[in-house]
């Protein structure tokens, strides 16, 4: 069977696939059986390397304080930049050409900044113009650089989710009488979240991941840098990075999972929006629409 995308493989295409499927797989049993064989030149096998992660010491004094830090700064610019992003996606559709043009520059403008640099010149005004402690100062300024980038990038997500809608869905809403904002927050909106979840959801694994850059560049204790203080007292840097990994792994799996989960949660309820008309109602609608009319005021 065809579709409009692509034609249904015949015999010989899928005996070719077959064998590249192979062949595929072959290379990366053997890609991975190299590494493995390297690394175990190496000694990186060895119970010395991987006895600190069984050790109760290891995880309270370095991974824990790492994760929780991270998932601190995730969290904060996770509830400031959604909002935030919310209204600069709406204020890009508004009917205001003032108000599309400063959306539109402030978010075209932090959009193209990579999101580092904001946080190394975040790090930098706190230093010299605020008077935000040397040991809050890391944690300010990677909220700050995630928060400015992310919500530029969610505006357009929430922008995109809005458009995507049918045309019909507004003007009915303005043949009702509704209100412009009123269209937005009942109408546009709620429909529009569906659509934009899985994106939103991307770019909060995103979030979650760019918390290791205030790491590497401004010194927050986040879950990499605290790993690079284990390693340097255990001498297990291979082992340190395979366990923060999955640790991030993990973290982005539940996150992306809750997410899926909401989705169908929400895509149900809209099924089941619309009121169920029994068979006795539908009797009662058609007797009620075939009565006879009500005789005039004299005649019989």
């Amino acid at each position: 069977m065809s579709s409009v995308l692509y034609d249904t493989p015949g015999p010989r295409a899928k005996q070719r696939n077959i064998f590249f499927s192979v062949v595929f797989a072959v290379l990366i049993a053997l890609l991975l059986w190299w590494v493995w064989l390297k690394m175990d030149e190496k000694d990186l096998f060895t119970s010395a390397q991987w006895k600190p992660f069984i050790e109760s010491q290891t995880w309270t004094t370095y991974l824990l304080p790492g994760l929780a830090n991270t998932l601190k700064a995730a969290a904060l610019a996770m509830v400031i930049g959604l909002p935030l992003g919310a209204v600069f996606g709406i204020a890009r559709l508004s009917d205001h050409r003032w108000v599309r043009g400063v959306a539109g520059t402030v978010v075209e403008f932090f959009r193209a900044i990579p999101v580092l640099l904001l946080m190394l010149f975040a790090n930098e005004f706190y230093s010299r113009y605020t008077n935000v402690g040397s040991e809050d100062r890391p944690l300010y300024a990677v909220v700050t650089g995630l928060v400015l980038y992310n919500a530029a990038v969610l505006a357009e997500v929430v922008k995109a989710g809005i458009l995507s809608l049918p045309r019909g869905q507004t003007e009915a809403a303005y043949a009702i009488g509704l209100r412009k904002g009123q269209t937005m927050s009942s109408v546009l909106l709620p429909q529009a979240v569906t659509a934009m979840l899985p994106a939103i959801v991307s770019q909060l694994v995103v979030i979650v991941k760019d918390t290791a850059l205030g790491g590497v560049m401004i010194g927050f204790t986040e879950l990499l840098n605290s790993r690079g203080t284990l390693a340097a007292n255990y001498a297990n840097v291979i082992p340190s990075f395979i366990v923060v990994a999955i640790i991030y792994i993990v973290l982005n799996f539940i996150l992306t999972s809750f997410a899926s989960w909401l989705e169908r949660r929400l895509r149900q309820s809209k099924k089941s929006t619309g009121a169920v008309v029994g068979v006795a109602a539908i009797e009662d609608l058609e007797t009620v629409g075939h009565a006879p009319p009500e005789p005039l005021d004299g005649i019989k």
